[in-house]
């Protein structure tokens, strides 16, 4: 399991943690994957490309395992 620490911030949007933390090449992928249903949002199946990540998430994505702190 990997962390990301939200720095200066309340939350992260979905899409913007997967670029972050490299699993796609582009926002463009991103929101495909995620529109597929690829993402794990602690548990579920999320489509929301802008869904709002707190401290305490879990995303799971392409084999990775991301804890939001």
């Amino acid at each position: 399991m990997t962390t990301f620490e939200l720095k200066g911030s309340d939350y992260i949007e979905l899409v913007k943690l997967l670029k972050l933390m490299n699993l796609v090449g582009s926002g463009g992928e991103a929101k495909i994957r995620i529109n597929d249903g690829e993402a794990l949002y602690n548990g579920e199946v999320e489509t929301r490309k802008r869904k709002k990540l707190y401290a305490g998430d879990v995303v799971e994505f392409g084999g990775e395992t991301i804890k939001i702190q």
